[in-house]
């Protein structure tokens, strides 16, 4: 009985062991987890001391700062940093600011401040409240600024925010000294004084008084009675003080010695930030610098955005001449031309960057160069944007509404951001900011030009892209029109296969029909062809990501395609390879796309997933399945390579949908691409591609892409007519004719043919047209019906006639520099070419007539 027992309590003890040791694992880990919680609660996290941005501070005298290379002679007023500089060889001065702005009696006193401001900048905090500052009322006004001048050069670091002025009174005294001073007064001065001045006295402290942190501000107290300024002080009253102890006889000396007794530290909420804009005499230009290393600004309140000499050669009211916008080609608006109901110009230069969020899109504002002037009498100046021109906005404005003066100028965004959703937590808004800025420097060149003339503005801007692009912007040999013929090979279309709805290719034109079109147009008469074969690979039109480039099956063999460019170049055409590189459409892993890895990343860290927006509500279409990925920057290049890789396989060119047209930054944790990393990367592939001897075609012509490509599509000739403009010209045009070739938009999709071949004609484009070989009955029930105007059949007479005509009549120009341009009327223009060829333009609806010329109403002529 007694070992029964015995062995029950054995058995019980191993079990208890047994449950123990399994529970043992458990236990360490409720362990670690109690004992990080309480080491959690009882530390102190480090607290982050936010160093003060230390202001500038002017010391130099009133003589103005002077730097002279010959050609120009720039001279600055050290009060305000305004400057003015002389062109030597035609005796124009240009003002960095508007003369007689402080009386301009039709601005209030904040614009005033502005139009005295060689430097405009604004900050942002989390909730996305955007303040301005300007450099006269927040950085020279106060004193907090230095000027520096160098060899041809002229440095002004600014420091804008409002500091407190320093006056020579004593922040802290002791009684005994406080006294000495005083018997040197009348005893209403003295009283005056005391008003001001808190006496402590450490054996007499009130019950409100914080003795331990009175003497960690004041160690002297211990010993000695103290007077203490006190801090709300006005500045007023301090000047007052100041004048009071310099009769005194209290010196700077003395104010050295008080102040070392005062250890308090007084901040203030306002932000100060330290800018630094850099003026180099460059030959005839003026070169002007804004370094991204020396912006100082704390991250809490970012700098949003900075606009350097914003008012540079301002037109007043009663001055004559206009501004050049880079809408389209190019517009002008005059000074002072009364619409002052109109909005403002505002445009973006390279479009919108992709990877910054926005919920809803009214109108895509966009530039394809990044080029604004002046001109006034017979005078002028180009400013032509250079670093940093992707992060640019270029802005301009009438006078008559804020003030009186007409300005253009280009407007930078700095510390880009993206807003929260945080509605359920948060009734304000919230924005993260891109704080951590890439080594670069904003550049500005402004090209000086003896000449009123808009036409020799933008020659000028021709000759520096010649000097820039040296070696790729030679005269082409084209004896006839260039003629873009875009083939729309296979599109996507939803079909029911055993009852399940999928999509798949549809041949609108197979590689062999797009054989017999080329053919039928050669047999017209058509030459000079650059052929952008759309849709023909990885699933059409909509096409998946190039991790591979595979033919489309339903299109033909790759012999075919083969056959097609063989075909093509034995009749003095090329083809090239059309292909979307910085976007995956309806793309998954088993294309070769992980969202997760390849996707670019907005500032968020999110992946950059795009919606299509809506023309109604101008909102995302956020439930559409119709979502896209901006693709990683290192993705989006590899992508690029294969299609070249493709193309040289076939023997053929290379056509990119995206690059060269859309530029997008890139904030993937580990590998950050800023915009204008993106730009120097889109640059160094294009020119490895024209390098190594593949034809290269893009869309719209970003300034930076164009030299390198032998073709240009899709090119904006005419822009937005905006109100407050007052004319169209083709100021881009004018700088690359016969340089390279391009073309508007597809004459026979794009909606109206006849103002299309009209644009053309005016802006000495090429032809392009957009060909399908099925009826426009195939892409119904489908989403591209913007072809229905493309079928070959039916529009190939109209191609024969626009192209006959116009090959006969300006066929001969396309190897020349246009020469000249000048709108005779609200509707008529004239285009000038070096060989003399004059090509009149009507948009109007009644006939032109001057002297011998006569233009019929929505037509053109050629006179030689």
């Amino acid at each position: 009985m007694k070992k029964d027992k015995n062995k029950k309590q054995n058995e019980l003890q191993q079990k208890i062991l047994k449950g123990f040791l399994n529970l043992l694992p458990s236990i360490i880990v409720l362990l670690i987890i109690v004992g990080a919680a309480l080491y959690v609660i009882n530390t102190k996290a480090p607290t982050e001391t936010k160093e003060p941005i230390p202001p500038y501070a002017y010391e130099g005298g009133d003589e103005p700062v002077v730097v002279d290379n010959g050609q120009l002679k720039l001279t600055m007023d050290p009060k305000t940093t305004e400057f003015s500089i002389e062109v030597k060889d035609s005796g124009k001065v240009w003002y960095s600011n508007p003369q007689g702005a402080a009386e301009d009696a039709g601005a209030l006193d904040d614009q005033k401040n502005y139009l005295q401001s060689p430097l405009v900048m604004s900050y942002s905090i989390t909730q996305g409240l955007e303040t301005t500052y300007n450099s006269f009322a927040f950085s020279a006004q106060n004193g907090i600024y230095e000027i520096v001048p160098g060899e041809n050069e002229i440095r002004v670091n600014y420091s804008l925010g409002s500091v407190q002025k320093e006056f020579t009174i004593p922040p802290v005294i002791t009684q005994t000294n406080f006294d000495k001073f005083m018997a040197n007064l009348e005893k209403k001065e003295v009283d005056l004084i005391k008003q001001y001045y808190k006496k402590y006295d450490i054996n007499k402290l009130t019950p409100k008084d914080d003795k331990d942190a009175l003497l960690a501000n004041y160690p002297i107290m211990e010993t000695e009675v103290i007077y203490v300024l006190r801090t709300a002080t006005k500045d007023n009253v301090r000047k007052t003080i100041q004048d009071k102890f310099e009769a005194a006889g209290y010196t700077y000396d003395d104010y050295l010695a008080d102040k070392e007794l005062d250890l308090s530290t007084s901040s203030s909420d306002t932000p100060i930030f330290n800018a630094s804009i850099v003026y180099k005499l460059d030959g005839k230009d003026l070169v002007v610098e804004v370094p991204f290393k020396d912006l100082d600004f704390d991250p809490e309140t970012p700098i949003y955005t900075i606009t350097p000499l914003p008012y540079f050669g301002a037109g007043g009211p009663d001055d004559t001449g206009f501004m050049v916008v880079p809408e389209g080609g190019g517009a002008l608006i005059n000074f002072n031309n009364g619409k002052t109901s109109q909005s403002s110009y505002y445009t973006n230069v390279y479009g919108w960057d992709m990877c910054l969020s926005r919920d809803a899109v009214v109108h895509n504002t966009r530039a394809y160069y990044g080029v604004y002037g002046i001109s006034e009498g017979n005078d002028s100046f180009v400013c032509i944007l250079e670093e940093g021109r992707s992060y640019a906005s270029i802005q301009a404005d009438i006078a008559g509404k804020n003030h009186s003066y007409n300005f253009v100028n280009a407007k930078y965004s700095v510390c880009q951001r993206e807003q929260y959703d945080v509605g359920d937590i948060a009734n304000s808004e919230i924005y993260e900011y891109a704080t951590k800025l890439p080594d670069e420097t904003l550049t500005q060149r402004y090209k000086f030009v003896n000449s009123g003339s808009y036409v020799d503005m933008a020659k000028t801007y021709g000759e520096y892209l010649q000097n820039e692009y040296a070696g790729y912007l030679d005269l082409v040999s084209d004896t006839s029109t260039p003629v873009a013929i875009e083939i729309v090979g296979a599109i996507d279309k939803v079909k029911q296969i055993v009852g399940v709805p999928v999509s798949r290719p549809l041949k609108l034109t197979s590689y062999n029909e797009t054989t017999e079109i080329l053919n039928e147009l050669t047999a017209m008469g058509l030459s000079n062809m650059h052929v952008k074969l759309q849709g023909w690979c990885n699933g059409g039109v909509n096409q998946k990501v190039l991790s591979k480039a595979k033919t489309v099956n339903a299109l033909g063999s790759k012999k075919d395609l083969q056959n097609l460019i063989n075909t093509a170049e034995a009749n003095g055409n090329t083809v090239y390879l059309n292909g979307v590189t910085q976007y995956a459409y309806d793309s998954n892993i088993f294309d070769g796309f992980f969202s997760y890895r390849d996707a670019a990343k907005l500032i968020s860290k999110e992946r950059a997933e795009l919606y299509q927006y809506s023309n109604v509500t101008y909102a995302q279409r956020e439930n559409a399945d119709n979502s896209y990925f901006l693709l990683h920057t290192d993705i989006a290049n590899k992508y690029a390579d294969n299609l070249v890789k493709a193309a040289q396989k076939y023997s053929a060119g290379a056509s990119f949908q995206d690059l060269g047209m859309d530029l997008s930054s890139d904030f993937y944790r580990k590998k950050t691409y800023s915009r204008e990393a993106v730009l120097n990367e889109q640059v160094a592939k294009l020119e490895a591609y024209n390098d190594g001897g593949t034809p290269l075609m893009i869309n719209m012509g970003n300034d930076y892409a164009v030299p390198f490509c032998q073709m240009v599509t899709n090119m904006d000739l005419r822009g937005s007519e905006y109100t407050i403009l007052d004319e169209c010209i083709p100021f881009f045009q004018l700088a690359v004719h016969g340089r390279v070739d391009y073309t508007g938009r597809a004459i026979n999709t794009c909606g109206n043919m006849e103002n299309e071949v009209l644009y053309s004609a005016e802006y000495g484009a090429g032809l392009c047209f957009e060909l399908m070989k099925e009826s426009s009955f195939a892409t119904q029930k489908t989403l591209y019906t913007e072809y229905y105007g493309a079928y070959f059949d039916s529009i190939k007479d109209n191609v024969l006639e626009i192209y006959t005509r116009y090959n006969n009549e300006l066929g001969h120009t396309f190897n020349q520099e246009m020469t000249g341009h000048e709108n005779l009327t609200t509707d008529v223009s004239c285009t000038e070419y070096a060989d003399g060829t004059k090509v009149y333009v009507n948009y109007g609806y009644t006939d032109y007539t001057a002297g011998s010329v006569k233009v019929p109403a929505r037509d053109y002529i050629v006179t030689r």
